[in-house]
């Protein structure tokens, strides 16, 4: 009973602070089940945490369709580069022992962390892009309207490994996605997180269901429940903070996340 109610309050911190930033809670989420449970096999905590990570982002898209802020037609468009590289990395998962496991994630958030903070966001069009460009504009249901361009085929490029590294950390790709799509890609923070909310509901639903039909989740099920149980209430909690806080903040909000859960795991890789 102990280890449940603990349980759904990760699930809560995960999905408030996962939604706020649009990313799924799979980095947090990865990391503290790696040192809470730290004789299991990777494949496990991944499978518990796509699973966690797809309530999450169930959660938080219904949420941000209330807000009218999830851009579907780009969503569905990353979604369907994305999946292909997640049931890959299901089966690609099994290839890792602990251990450089937990190094490879470090590293990884590390990266990402620093590049977010380095890399100025745009959402200018490059000139000689304009016509390729996919123009988009959304009005959001506080009366905010934002316009901005998707360099679509870059978007699919990064998708296909977004969807490959979702899997085979178990960390949704979220925080992956939201950096490029604001950075790489013009989109506008708010825009992004909801959008990528709207495409980790999509590649970690396919994740989990290719763990099912592999049977992982036959030991995994009592964890998930709880710590399901959370995300959900949580995603709601963080969609709704997201409307008080400027988009840059929250992006600076993701990269300490980043560089925090990085600068742990490293540590506890080279130590364990």
């Amino acid at each position: 009973m102990e280890e449940s109610v603990l349980l759904v309050l990760l699930g809560i911190v995960v999905g408030a602070y996962g939604t706020l930033i649009g990313a799924g809670g799979g980095f947090i989420l990865v990391p503290v089940l790696l040192l809470i449970y730290p004789h299991d096999a990777p494949i496990t905590i991944t499978t518990i945490s796509l699973a966690v990570v797809f309530c999450n982002a169930l959660s938080g898209t219904l949420a941000y369709t209330r807000m009218r802020r999830v851009d579907y037609r780009t969503g569905l468009i990353f979604a369907a580069a994305a999946i292909p590289g997640s049931i890959v990395g299901v089966f690609a998962n099994g290839l890792f022992a602990r251990r450089p496991f937990d190094m490879l994630l470090g590293v990884l958030l590390i990266v990402v962390a620093l590049w977010v903070v380095i890399q100025p966001a745009s959402n200018e069009t490059p000139a000689g892009e304009a016509a390729s460009a996919n123009s988009r504009e959304l009005t959001d249901a506080a009366g905010t309207t934002y316009r901005y361009t998707v360099k679509r085929n870059l978007g699919i490029a990064i998708s296909v490994m977004v969807g490959f590294l979702s899997s085979l950390l178990g960390i949704g790709g979220g925080i992956i996605h939201v950096p490029a799509m604001v950075q790489v890609l013009g989109i506008p923070p708010h825009i992004a997180t909801a959008t990528s909310h709207f495409v980790l509901a999509l590649t970690t639903l396919t994740g989990s269901a290719t763990h099912a039909l592999h049977g992982d989740f036959a030991h995994t099920i009592r964890r998930i429940i709880p710590l399901a149980i959370g995300v959900i209430v949580g995603a709601q909690a963080g969609a709704a903070l997201s409307t008080r806080l400027h988009g840059n903040l929250i992006i600076r909000l993701l990269a300490l996340a980043l560089g925090l859960m990085g600068i742990r795991l490293i540590v506890s890789a080279i130590t364990g």
